[in-house]
């Protein structure tokens, strides 16, 4: 418990100061985790040997620790925290929302910039909404104003700006989002598809492994073998004439391949469903491979992102596997690492088939690097048709 109490002189009540809670507060001004966690550590030092601080104390602390960190929007944003009509967002369909400097950020991020870059844009953004000092102002003006300045940025330009101007284009055209995150055991599927789903807001997320188990609940082991197995170990329930007549390494990706088409049966119902819906989605796994792909998707006016996760290096991604022990006990890391090798032939056979379907293949090194990756494939694949001035966008 927190030995440093925080006395509101308004009311005279005293509450532990948290960090956990100024963190959260510096975040909804514009910082990122790391930033505003770095301050909210470094403002406990500083009334650690204090056994009581008031709130106005603490708030002049905390600008002034902003100020330090040439942070000078979220200054504005933390000492306006408690005025919630100053920065109303007016959406498209008429709704308010106060605006929100960390989601203004991952929006920003979505095109493809890092942190810094996009913080430099929350500041200016920000500094302007709140000169303007009116009660609300439309999202369109923010995304309109966002343009101009990528566009006159020395740093990011016009080519970024085109960057904003297609994926604006794209959020509001309605049309669903599917991402088909595909890899083998430890190259991070899972926690890249996470990601993307909390930073685009995509709701909807289904993993192949789940669909496989629940396929197996239906489809009795004396029916199906090869369905009972992993993916990596599929090759065991081969008939016996192939298991006679290819090499380990063959058998291991038809073993792969005859599981992947049971799979993409319910891959297709899933992914149906949600452009049915009009939905956007995320499906991640092994099961995924490039050459299932037009085997899954039928012509829709959904936007189709497949991407190929690798781990590169051998000792890499034994140390990953290893790590699920630690994160994941129940993943059972040592029964992966038994079967390292046939996990590592599995990739170079993904990797190889995403190289021929001209699928981009990214490298698990950066989890920030990742998504910047995806989101730039992702706009690329969409700046190909685009052909729309910035008047018909932002009308």
């Amino acid at each position: 418990m927190s030995k440093v109490l925080v006395e509101n002189t308004e009311d005279q009540t005293h509450t532990p100061f948290l960090r956990g809670i100024l963190t959260r507060s510096l975040q909804k001004s514009g910082l990122t985790f790391n930033q505003a966690h770095e301050i909210a550590n470094t403002i406990r030092d500083d009334i650690d040997d204090k056994p009581q601080v008031t709130t106005v104390e603490l708030e002049h602390l905390v600008v002034k620790h902003l100020k330090k960190a040439n942070a000078e929007h979220s200054v504005a944003l933390y000492e306006n925290r408690n005025v919630p009509y100053m920065l109303q967002v007016e959406t498209d369909n008429g709704q308010f929302a106060a605006f929100s400097p960390s989601r203004y950020r991952l929006d920003l991020e979505s095109i493809g910039l890092t942190s810094e870059d996009a913080l430099s844009i929350v500041d200016e953004v920000s500094a302007h909404l709140l000169r303007r000092n009116k009660p609300g102002v439309t999202s369109k003006y923010i995304a309109q104003m966002t343009y101009r300045l990528l566009r006159k940025s020395e740093n990011l330009g016009k080519k970024v700006a085109f960057r904003w101007l297609v994926w604006r284009d794209f959020i509001h055209s309605g049309r669903p989002l599917v991402f088909l995150v595909g890899g083998t055991a430890g190259c991070g599927k899972s926690t890249i598809a996470t990601g993307l789903a909390s930073r685009l807001e995509i709701a909807r997320m289904q993993s192949t492994d789940m669909l496989r188990e629940v396929m197996r609940t239906m489809i009795p082991k004396e029916v199906e073998p090869i369905l009972h197995k992993s993916s990596y170990s599929a090759w065991q329930e081969l008939p016996d004439e192939i298991q006679e007549s290819e090499d380990k390494d063959q058998r291991i990706y038809q073993g792969y391949c005859r599981q992947a088409e049971f799979l993409s049966v319910a891959i297709k119902a899933v992914i149906h469903r949600a452009l049915h819906e009009r939905v956007s989605v995320i499906v991640e796994g092994v099961h995924f491979h490039p050459s299932i792909i037009k085997s899954i998707m039928e012509p829709d006016d959904a936007l189709v992102v497949p991407v190929m996760l690798a781990v590169l290096k051998r000792k890499r991604l034994q140390s990953r596997i290893k790590g699920r022990s630690t994160d994941v006990p129940q993943r059972r890391a040592e029964r992966y690492l038994k079967h390292f090798d046939s996990i590592w032939k599995l990739q170079t056979f993904l990797l190889s088939e995403a190289d021929q379907a001209d699928v981009p293949i990214i490298s698990n090194t950066d989890r920030d690097d990742v998504f910047r990756e995806i989101m730039l494939y992702t706009i690329d694949t969409l700046a190909a048709d685009f052909n729309k001035t910035p008047e018909q966008v932002f009308d």
